[in-house]
């Protein structure tokens, strides 16, 4: 019996403990407190740890937008990589051209369902990433994200 856990559309969604649970809400607590102070007292000292509490939570935010974008440049990467390997001839010169976003939804795919997710790509550009998930039928885990 595999320990691995299964993951489907319902729960590939992750949470990162120390952002969600603690940075996040704490740099956000902060901030309301630095608020409510600043407009109560209106003095240069509150108004100054206002300015903190407001570079702290952009800190925070910056510093989980940087990693989410290194992680999508690496999916892409892997992903064309994977689909010039697997696709049919005919879609390999389209590889170039789907947008990241789809290609994030893509990695979920199993190599043999990739090829009509990737014509159903081609065929509708506006296809949005969540559609992508959804016709995935043979859901490859991906437990190694940021």
């Amino acid at each position: 019996m595999s320990n691995e856990r299964t993951q489907h559309f319902g729960n590939h969604a992750q949470f990162t403990p120390i952002f969600h649970f603690f940075a996040s809400p704490l740099s956000l607590a902060y901030l309301v407190w630095a608020i409510t102070r600043a407009m109560k007292l209106r003095d240069v000292e509150s108004h100054f740890e206002l300015l903190g509490a407001v570079a702290l939570v952009g800190l925070v935010f910056a510093s989980r937008l940087m990693a989410l974008k290194v992680q999508d440049r690496v999916i892409r990467l892997e992903q064309r990589l994977r689909l010039l390997r697997i696709l049919p001839a005919d879609l390999q010169p389209h590889v170039l051209n789907i947008r990241a976003s789809h290609l994030v939804a893509l990695r979920f795919a199993s190599d043999e369902e990739v090829a009509d997710l990737v014509r159903a790509v081609v065929a509708d550009p506006s296809i949005t990433s969540k559609a992508i998930k959804q016709r995935i039928k043979n859901w490859q885990a991906d437990f190694f994200r940021a």
